[in-house]
This record gives C-alpha cells, structure tokens and sequence, in this order.
C-alpha cells in the first residue's frame, strides 16, 4: 500500500466522520480535533462577512457567507486528497502534510475583511498575509498545534506564498490550494450561483474530480478527456463576471464604498490598518456611521440609494487616458476633470460626492493547466480546446468597462437638459 492510500485509509477515512450539513454539498465530514477551530471567535467572525459584499442588492439570496464558503473548500480538499490516494504516483506527501493543507484549506480565508476583493487598489495587506499572522499568532495556533496535531508554520506557508518554502511538499499544496483548478474556485463558483439563484456558475465536481491527475511538480495535471471540463470553468467564470461580480450595480456599489475609503485615508480621517479584523456590522459601525462628508457614500450604498450610470466605455489599451485609471489617484484626477465639465454643461454644481468613475481590475482567466496526453505533458493551450490564450484574453477585454456614474439628481438634471449621448461620453477624453 503507498504512503498516499495510507493517508487516506488512517485520516479521511477514520477521523474525517464529523457531519456538519452544508447546502451546496450536503455533509462535510471534519476530524474531531478541527471542530475547535471552527467555534474560535476568529473563525466565527467569517459567518458575519457576506462572500459577495454588496451583490445582495441585485441578488437578495447572496447573503452566503465566508465561513459557508471555507467550510466548501475544506469539503473540495478533502475530496482532492482523497483523489491522491487513489493515484499510484510517487507524490511528496506525508501524513502530516496532508493534515496542513485541509488544515489551509478550512483557514484560507481567515483574514477576509469586507470587500477585501474590491478594494484591491488601496494599499492593503493581501488577506493571504494576514490569514497566516492569524494562523501563527492567535487561539487557533494552539488548537492546531494540541488538538489536530497540525504544525501551524506549515499551514501559514500553504496559505501564504510570500513566506518562505519550506519543503517540496510545501510547494506542492501551494499549487493545489490556488491554481487552474482550486478547491476554492470549485467552491465559490458552485456556491455563489445556487446563492444568487443563476444557472452559469454551477460545475460537475464529481467528473472535474475524476479527470484530475496528481504530479509532483505541477500539483494536479488533467487527462485529454478533461479538456471539456476546463472549457466549462473557464466559460462559467466569465459569465459569473458578467452577470454578478461585476454587473453594474455592483460595480456602482463597490465603487462607491472604494471612493469613500479612498477619500478617508486621503484626508486622514481613517487609517488602512481600521479596516483589518472587521466584519459587515462593525465596518458600517466604523464608518456609514461616521458623519465625515465622504461616508455619505457608504451609508448611500446601505440604503441603496446608489448612483446611475450616464456613459459606459470599453477598454481600450492604446488610450493612455484609459490605462491611467488604474491608479486610483489619476482616477480622482479624472473624476474631478469630468465633474468640472459636468456642472458647466449642466449649468449647476456637481460636487465631488456625486460623481464615480470606475474600471475593474485588470483579472486574469487562469488557463496555466497541464495536461496529461499519452503520459506526455503539454500545457492546455497546446490540446484541441476552442480556448486559446487569444480568447480567454477577450474575455477580459469583453468584461472590462469604464463607467460614469452619477448622484440621481444629476442624472435627472441630464435627463432635463436633455442632454445627448454623445455629449456624456466626450467628457473628460475618455472617448
């Protein structure tokens, strides 16, 4: 019997027997010894953080949480892991190894604050890096280390990539835990189409599962016969983007909570390290309650009294006007050019609290997959897939759009002046 069935046969099989009943996949079976890092108040506070921020506004049934979320991965992992078991492949893995990385898998998320995805522009810590200073330095260090018999610095290091590799074993997890195809993405594809009530996200984990091969180098590899499964994440992931993460309003609702924080942390009124360690209620205490003028924004978004768009562009990289947006500070240089333009063509003032201007972070449709044909190794652009890099580029370009939008006074003024499409899309040189 190999070293990795043994895994299986002595952990998944004999101590993974604690049900806990999750929506999506029924019974996620735990160890004993992880359910005291489940009840820690760190890891109860991601019960309190909506996955998808504010797409409840669009989607009332999105109110699924990271912690829903965490214990999917967990329940994906263990799954994977036991795929491992079945492979006759020599794999860096030990029995302790193993235990990390579920372990990883269950804590991956623990230092989420909310909209942390959103607010990537702002110059915060990556929630990775906070995940393992929890891991290493707070209650479930000990629980780790007493009861699951984890060694927490190994766990930290699978989450978090920028500490240092400490073995090939390591490494390994580290390509299972985030890449092509990741118990994470398996999850919150699944999760937040069955929450949000949509068709396009849902993926066959089962056949997914059974086409994924172990290797020692490249985490998991496909088999030929797999490349229709890809095919299929990579499209859901698209129309997951188009039709929730990034549909208009969220994007206006996200955008108006970035704009109030970027304006806090200008003024000086709130520092980035107030927005660690937060939950949904405590982060509208902190600031939808504050009365400085730029929070005005966030209780907007609370009360879903949310800004209209007036003008939509699409990317375009030859125009530096465009690409400078990324920066949020030439982003404000832009906003306040428009809002200029904006009050004299309509003859009013327009301050700076009733104008956004957003662009979406420039993703990437992850397609890094190795695939296995006939025991050779090509990467998933070389096998018979209607997905070349040129295409999943266009997906990007196709979902990235800059929008202008505006306080529904404004947009009533707009609507009064009777002023013309082209007049809104010229403004500030963007077209």
């Amino acid at each position: 019997m190999s070293d990795v069935r043994r895994i299986f046969n002595d952990y998944l099989l004999n101590e993974c027997i604690h049900p806990i009943r999750d929506p999506l996949w029924g019974h996620v079976y735990f160890p004993e010894s992880f359910l005291n890092i489940v009840q820690t108040p760190e890891y109860q506070q991601l019960g309190r953080i909506k996955q998808l921020g504010p797409s409840y506004l669009v989607y009332p049934g999105a109110t699924h949480s990271r912690l829903n979320h965490s214990l999917g991965v967990f329940h994906i992992a263990s799954r994977m892991v036991k795929r491992m078991s079945q492979s006759n492949i020599q794999l860096p893995l030990t029995l302790q190894g193993a235990k990390a990385f579920l372990a990883a898998a269950l804590l991956h998320d623990l230092g989420h604050f909310p909209y942390t995805h959103s607010l990537k522009e702002l110059p915060l810590e990556e929630h990775e890096q906070l995940t393992s200073r929890l891991i290493l330095d707070s209650s479930i260090t000990d629980i780790l280390k007493n009861d699951a018999g984890v060694d927490p610095g190994m766990v930290a290091a699978i989450v978090d990539e920028t500490l240092p590799n400490r073995s090939r074993e390591v490494a390994f997890f580290r390509k299972i835990l985030s890449g092509p195809i990741d118990p994470d993405k398996l999850d919150y594809l699944n999760r937040d189409a069955y929450f949000c009530g949509v068709p396009y996200g849902f993926q066959d984990v089962d056949y997914i599962l059974s086409v994924l091969q172990p290797h020692p180098d490249h985490g998991f590899t496909i088999t030929q016969n797999g490349v229709s499964a890809i095919e299929g994440l990579l499209f859901s992931k698209y129309l997951m983007y188009r039709a929730v993460y990034w549909h208009p309003t969220v994007r206006t609702a996200t955008g108006m909570i970035k704009k109030a924080l970027h304006r806090g942390l200008e003024k000086e009124s709130i520092s980035l390290s107030e927005l660690y360690g937060l939950d949904d209620d405590s982060f509208y205490r902190s600031f939808a309650e504050n009365q400085g003028e730029e929070f005005s924004l966030i209780r907007k978004v609370y009360n879903r009294d949310l800004f209209k768009t007036i003008g939509t562009w699409s990317v375009a990289p030859e125009n530096p006007q465009h690409i400078h947006l990324d920066d949020l500070t030439h982003r404000s240089i832009q906003e306040e050019l428009i809002r200029s333009e904006l009050s004299e063509l309509l003859d009013m003032h327009v301050d700076d609290y009733q104008i956004l201007l957003d662009i979406p972070e420039n993703i990437s449709f992850e397609s890094k997959l190795m695939i296995d044909r006939d025991s050779e190794i090509i990467s998933y652009h070389e096998s018979e897939t209607v997905f070349t890099q040129e295409v999943v580029h266009q997906f990007t370009r196709n979902l990235r759009k800059i929008r202008l939008s505006v306080a529904p006074s404004v947009k009533d003024r707009i609507i009064q002046k009777n002023i013309s499409a082209e007049q809104l899309l010229s403004l500030g040189g963007l077209d």
